[in-house]
């Protein structure tokens, strides 16, 4: 399942030394705005205990875990919606991925340089907010047109996804992103709306606060944004340190609580297989049904699908085998209908 999270911010945050972190790949980091144009595009494993402990018990021969994608975008500057900077291909490259991470420069340091020669983390995700707002603005205004011509010849369907439109644009004269709008969003019709729409404030945000100290307490008008906080040139000193080196200067990584988190912010959950040949992770939609979480093995599992055994992951574990915890009842029989938990280990019967 191939869905992607842009890492975004102002020029010269930790984009992409973030990014190199992430991957532990190379990427070209400088000190000055606009170092990266094309967004890099990096494979990330999840990190997950789960498929350590199960392939112990299984023996198994390779362990393959989840993993998400992550794409480091160009910065954005003011005026970017109307074209600064690289604005367009900056929104262009955003309008692309399914999530946002945010990333805000909280530490300070006068040899790195500010795009504008102050650490304001606030007013820099004000500014990078309000630039993705405006752009969903002329969206939203355009889309409005076209609908209230069709609303006027009595189509009711251009009518109500004009209402939802009207909410949206409501909400973003007022300074605040698509996602907070005041519309019901578990609403199928209204579901079919919003994705018309391709707005780029209605993806979730992540925000990444890039500091010198970890447990650093900042404002609660930070602390209550979802967020993670990392010293991103820690984590990447970390990829060429031994793990030697790393315990005596006691200097411990938190980049696994970016992906983990990157990977939730997706809406993704695991199912895991487990034998002899491989421990393996599977990626699915939160809410997934049985046959729907099949297909993420072979399309022939959904289309075939009769039913599937599951068990919780520990459950397992704590019983010793697959054969035993049938044996004792553990395994439940579910069909077309149910819908998937994280963890839980799955053979499926088509």
């Amino acid at each position: 399942m191939a869905l992607q999270i842009g890492i975004v911010g102002l020029p010269n945050v930790g984009k992409s030394t973030l990014f190199k972190a992430l991957t532990k790949n190379p990427v070209e980091i400088s000190n000055y705005p606009f170092c990266t144009i094309e967004p890099n595009v990096g494979v990330v494993k999840v990190p997950d205990e789960r498929l350590d402990k199960l392939s112990v018990m299984s023996d198994t021969e390779k362990i393959v875990p989840a993993v998400v994608e992550f794409v480091d975008i160009a910065g954005i500057v003011k005026g970017a919606s109307e074209g600064e900077g690289l604005g367009n291909k900056f929104l262009a490259n955003i309008r692309e991925v399914d999530a946002i991470a945010q990333v805000v420069r909280v530490f300070e340091n006068s040899n790195i340089t500010h795009v504008h020669n102050k650490v304001d983390p606030l007013e820099d995700i004000e500014i990078i907010n309000t630039e993705l707002i405006l752009a969903d603005l002329e969206t939203v205004t355009k889309r409005m047109e076209r609908l209230a011509k069709d609303a006027r010849g009595n189509d009711k369907d251009a009518q109500f996804k004009l209402i939802i439109a009207e909410k949206i644009k409501h909400n973003l004269e007022k300074g605040l992103l698509a996602n907070t709008a005041d519309i019901d969003f578990d609403d199928a019709n209204t579901k079919i709306a919003v994705r018309e729409l391709q707005l780029l404030t209605m993806k979730p945000f992540l925000y990444v606060y890039n500091v010198s100290d970890i447990n650093e307490q900042l404002p609660d008008i930070l602390e209550n944004r979802l967020h993670v906080k990392l010293d991103i040139k820690i984590e990447e000193e970390l990829i060429e340190m031994s793990e030697e080196e790393k315990a005596e200067m006691e200097l411990t990584s938190h980049i696994n609580d970016l992906i983990v988190k990157a990977y939730d912010l997706l809406g993704l959950q695991t199912f895991i297989t487990t034998g002899k040949i491989e421990t393996r992770a599977w990626t699915i939609k939160k809410g997934a049904t049985a046959p729907e979480a099949g297909a993420a093995i072979h399309t022939d599992f959904q289309e075939k699908f009769i039913r599937a055994d599951v068990i919780m992951w520990d459950k397992l574990l704590e019983i010793g085998s697959w054969g035993k915890a049938k044996e004792l009842g553990a395994v439940k029989t579910v069909g077309r209908d149910y819908v998937m938990t994280d963890g839980e280990v799955v053979e499926f019967k088509v």
